[in-house]
């Protein structure tokens, strides 16, 4: 069974008053069993580290990244060398940070109940933006572990009960904003790659065409590829040459979208947190974002990897951990490109796999909707009055898509907790199977 551990940091700065921290730690589905607190202290060089790492990354960056322009004043003759030593030099100092003694217990609790072979997923829970931007990756607790991953979310949330009508495969909306002097067609050749995906392209659309594809159609995940940037703590994406929005410019489409079952958003595009953080404000489960300015390789490659891997049957945080260090590869050309992809997770209880977006549960409304047009609505009314006299929100029954009113009987089964209504298909040897 996996394990999930959720650090919280309480309001607080890297100038005077440090962070105060919560850890719970709970097997996968379950309530925590452990709770420990501490504190980090103030440490505002840790800032300057970062910071100092930044400019050294930009710099050597300069074109050819998925955000429309460097910044005023910026250098751009920094070499891979420079980008290393000040890498080191921020993991260094970011570690020994972590090692402060008043939160010595907080980590002493994670090693005397974390194994070596668990799946383990950590989430920071913090609302201030200089936490979010650390290597939380680099953390040396986690290799110890080799199946654990970090993310980053907020400390509040929604639960949000949304509506799917199942099926076997996942649909993908894939925005293909401005392209200039990037190649976001490699990112079209591998989405349509994948298994058990049914992907639906707009390339450059305008605000009008994507607010409405929100509102009209259900999706599992929503893709950008393009040039993005963060301004402040707003994430801006420029969807195609002349226009740009922010995530609050589409904020009821989105809402919908998330109602009608959208579980995760994929940002393949520079400078993403900004754009995370709008998109947990509206209680979307997850998404994957690329926390700097990423080279076109970088977004490819790491696209190729994790999708591979996702819909190949990994788990979400592993496939994500997988892809990420995977790019360490090509760390000889473009420095730090393995520090880049980061999860950003809004409601910890979500255990994201490919085969669940294939089969996640719908409504009751759907179901009865299916069942009319399926010719039994008789059948189904039944269900219904049943459930509405003993429902509890999480007890959904499931009509398989692949019924046919002419076969007989019905078979019930309990799948994970969820009751799953399908008819006995007859086969030509004349023996009946599900």
């Amino acid at each position: 069974m996996g394990k999930l551990g959720v650090l919280t940091f309480a309001e607080g700065d890297f100038d005077n008053r440090g962070f105060s921290v919560t850890l719970q730690l709970r097997d996968e589905g379950k309530p925590a069993t452990i709770q420990e607190t501490g504190s980090l202290p103030p440490d505002p060089e840790l800032v300057e580290s970062y910071t100092s790492w930044k400019v050294t990354y930009y710099g050597f960056l300069g074109i050819k990244v998925r955000v429309l322009k460097a910044k005023a004043g910026q250098i751009t003759n920094f070499s891979i060398g420079d980008v290393n030593k000040k890498a080191d030099n921020l993991s260094q100092h970011f570690n020994q940070w972590l090692k402060s003694p008043q939160f010595n217990h907080v980590r002493e609790e994670l090693i005397a109940h974390l194994k070596e072979d668990d799946e383990v997923r950590l989430i920071i829970q913090t609302s201030n933006l200089d936490l979010r931007k650390l290597p939380w990756h680099l953390w040396d607790i986690l290799e110890r572990y080799p199946k654990a991953e970090i993310s980053v979310g907020a400390p509040k949330f929604k639960q949000v009960t949304a509506a799917k009508v199942a099926n076997n495969h996942v649909k993908i909306l894939a925005i293909l904003g401005n392209d200039d002097e990037i190649n976001v067609e490699e990112d079209r050749k591998i989405l349509n790659s994948i298994p058990y995906a049914k992907v639906h392209f707009l390339v450059k659309p305008n605000r009008q065409e994507l607010n409405d594809l929100l509102w009209e159609q259900s999706w599992d995940i929503l893709f950008f590829a393009g040039h993005s940037c963060t301004e402040g703590e707003t994430g801006i994406l420029y969807i195609n040459k002349t226009e740009s929005l922010t995530i609050p410019d589409l904020r009821y489409a989105l809402k919908k979208a998330i109602e009608k079952g959208l579980q995760l958003a994929i940002f393949n595009s520079c400078d993403g947190l900004g754009l995370a953080q709008d998109l947990a404000d509206l209680n979307l489960p997850q998404m994957i974002v690329m926390r700097e300015p990423v080279p076109d390789k970088v977004a490819q490659e790491f696209l190729k990897y994790f999708l591979g891997s996702f819909s190949g049957g990994q788990s979400f945080y592993l496939a994500v951990k997988e892809a990420r260090e995977r790019l360490q590869g090509w760390e000889g050309q473009f420095p730090c490109a393995s520090w880049l992809p980061v999860i950003c997770q809004s409601r910890p209880e979500i255990v994201l796999t490919w085969n669940h977006l294939r089969s996640r549960t719908r409504n009751l409304r759907n179901i009865a909707t299916k069942a009319v047009q399926l010719g039994v609505a008789s059948y189904i009314g039944k269900t219904l009055l049943n459930r509405n006299n003993e429902s509890k929100a999480s007890d959904v029954t499931l009509i398989d898509a692949s019924l046919d009113p002419h076969d007989s009987p019905y078979e019930q089964t309990i799948e994970e907790g969820i009751k799953i209504i399908r008819h006995k298909q007859k086969d030509p040897t004349g023996d009946n199977h599900v």
